[in-house]
């Protein structure tokens, strides 16, 4: 389907329609490496990308975005005490409205997912759609075989200020990595769930980090603070 350039700016979050025109007449628009300087001239919007000030942006339906968060970030829109995570993110993405795919502690790192597809948060955070989510928690004390058979056959996490109320949880996979690196495999998000189900278990978790979420894997060449698209949900879900 074919779209004027300043509309599918306009869809993509890059401000007003009117913003967008004067994008496109100041010359900052630049498609299949020509600019653009026609606000009506149409595109047609399938695979179509372009160049905003420098800077490439695919045309999609819905917005997928991996983000290797840093530690001192929180997963809100409305941080309490740390920078949001929606801070590192560009203004048209923010303007879409992307929001964390599930949150990671303010002082957990690793890999998140922020998108603008409410039915996509429901799939990827359900517990019946059993999306697994790896963590690898440095401990405290030496990990013991005992430890891990807990985890996986269940422990209760009691309740907490936040959370009133006990409840039986377990991991679908917990090994041991080193003496103190616990990696746990879990389909829930429940409020703190890693430190409260190490705790449970007579341990303490000292640092957090998530290298993994569905099929997706941390890219190794994504420093923590920098994103990245990812093209489609089927990326998530592996084959």
């Amino acid at each position: 389907m074919k779209q004027k350039l300043s509309q599918i700016l306009f869809t993509q979050g890059f401000g007003t329609r009117r913003l967008c025109a004067g994008l496109v007449w100041h010359g900052g628009v630049t498609v299949n490496g020509e600019v653009v300087e026609e606000p009506d001239t149409p595109f047609e919007t399938e695979g179509l990308r372009f160049t905003v000030d420098g800077l490439e942006w695919p045309v999609v339906d819905k917005a997928l975005i991996l983000l290797n968060k840093p530690a001192g970030y929180e997963c809100s829109q409305k941080p309490k005490h740390h920078p949001s995570v929606m801070s590192l993110l560009p203004r048209p993405l923010r303007e879409r409205g992307v929001q964390p795919i599930g949150r990671l502690d303010e002082d957990t790192t690793g890999l998140l997912l922020l998108t603008d597809d409410g039915t996509l948060i429901h799939k990827l955070t359900s517990p019946k759609h059993h999306v697994p989510k790896v963590y690898e928690a440095r401990c405290k004390h030496p990990l013991t075989t005992e430890m891990i058979e807990r985890l996986k056959t269940g422990v209760e996490l009691r309740e907490t200020e936040d959370k009133p109320g006990s409840e039986i949880t377990r991991a679908e996979g917990a090994e041991i990595v080193d003496e103190t690196l616990l990696r746990l495999t879990l389909i829930e998000g429940k409020y703190h769930q890693v430190k409260r189900m190490v705790a449970a278990v007579g341990n303490r978790v000292e640092a957090l980090h998530r290298p993994q979420f569905g099929a997706l894997m941390l890219p190794a060449d994504l420093k923590p603070g920098e994103w990245r698209w990812v093209m489609s949900p089927a990326e998530v879900w592996g084959p």
